[in-house]
């Protein structure tokens, strides 16, 4: 709990100062692109959370070198660190100039695969399938299949992201989630890295939402998924009791949101994986349910509708969340639910952009 109360405390101040100061940075760091397909805000903000949660995970580090026994926890903890900056770095570059293009920011997150599997032994090593764990033991393969495992992953959250305290709150569950796992297992650098991603990204999220005073940026997207992504590697390679499955279920909803976005763009409209569209699951909750909730385009109207959209998603996230922190060692369990969690989805999306939403998702003015 030290390790959250110190992050919270500095992601939250740091991120105050961020925006208390937004007039004399804005002109870099805002988002002023108001039009886009992607884009629901009424007013320049800035896109720089990811700043705050990356400063207090460095305090963090600061701690626990002061506080902590250092070769068990602290020198670790900083080598993540370490293999997080390019990741980071490459979508913070891309918030403050607009131009780092996806490609760009999906190699630099996986040379962050790479150095955490050159400096933490961070491999994915095993995926309960016998014949493919085989294969998986080759070097080579095991490590081509975690560099892109990790940067499918920092992408995803950077997909998600679209609406005040959307990816935020999915990440801060799958970290509780992470968190508790760890400690059935007795993993206590995990259960630090979690605390420490709780704690910095609520310190981001009191000021994300429900108002939107700053987003999370590219950079904070792909740090958090980064982090997650590496998380949940180590606690399957280092504690053989975890099911493989536990991580795939927990992260489920960004994953699969990405893999659908991929079918629906390259097969169905046939333009690349990477161009933006305004069709993503949480996008049509917004534009269908949200619009007859809210319908006014004053500022304040598109605020609450923005915000209003979020708890959806973090509703949908759980029902995958919480099963996989229930039966993370039980396989059958966690594919089962795996299987529903996708159906759900396609169910759910199928009814809202053929204008079907069920009736217990619509809000009557």
């Amino acid at each position: 709990m030290l390790t959250l109360s110190i992050a919270f405390v500095l992601s939250f101040l740091f991120t105050l100062l961020v925006i208390r100061y937004s007039s004399v940075h804005a002109h870099i760091t805002a988002d002023w692109d108001l039009n886009g397909v992607q884009k629901f805000h009424a007013r320049p903000v800035p896109r720089v959370g990811g700043l705050g949660i990356s400063l207090a995970l460095v305090g963090v580090s600061i701690a626990l070198f002061v506080l902590r026994d250092s070769e068990a926890l602290g020198y670790p903890y900083f080598l993540l660190l370490c293999s997080a900056t390019p990741a980071f770095l490459a979508g913070f570059i891309e918030d403050l100039t607009k131009r780092v293009s996806p490609r760009e920011r999906l190699i630099a997150t996986m040379v962050s695969a790479i150095l955490a599997a050159y400096l933490l032994d961070a491999r994915i090593v095993r995926i309960d399938i016998h014949y493919l764990d085989m294969a998986l033991a080759l070097p080579f393969l095991g490590g081509l299949i975690t560099v892109f495992a990790v940067a499918g992953v920092a992408n995803a959250i950077n997909i998600i992201d679209g609406f005040n305290g959307l990816a935020s709150m999915v990440s801060m569950l799958m970290f509780v989630s992470l968190a508790y796992v760890s400690f059935q297992v007795s993993d206590p650098l995990i259960i630090t890295v979690a605390f420490a991603m709780v704690g910095a990204i609520l310190g981001f999220f009191i000021w994300n939402f429900p108002a939107g005073h700053i987003f999370l940026g590219d950079g904070g997207a792909y740090l958090i998924g980064f982090v997650l992504a590496e998380c949940s590697i180590l606690l399957v390679m280092r504690n053989p009791q975890v099911s493989a499955w536990y991580p795939v279920l927990m992260l489920i909803y960004p994953i699969f949101e990405t893999l659908f976005s991929i079918y629906r763009r390259r097969v169905l409209k046939g333009v690349p994986a990477g161009y933006p569209d305004g069709v993503h699951l949480h996008t049509l909750i917004y534009q269908r349910l949200m619009r007859w909730a809210v319908g006014s385009k004053e500022e304040r109207h598109r605020l609450r509708r923005n915000s209003m959209t979020s708890p959806y998603l973090w509703l949908l996230s759980l029902m995958a969340v919480l099963p996989a922190t229930l039966f993370w060692n039980n396989r059958t369990m966690l594919l089962i639910f795996t299987g529903l969690f996708i159906v759900l989805y396609v169910w759910l999306y199928w009814r809202i952009v053929r204008f079907q939403s069920p009736r217990w998702m619509i809000i009557k003015r």
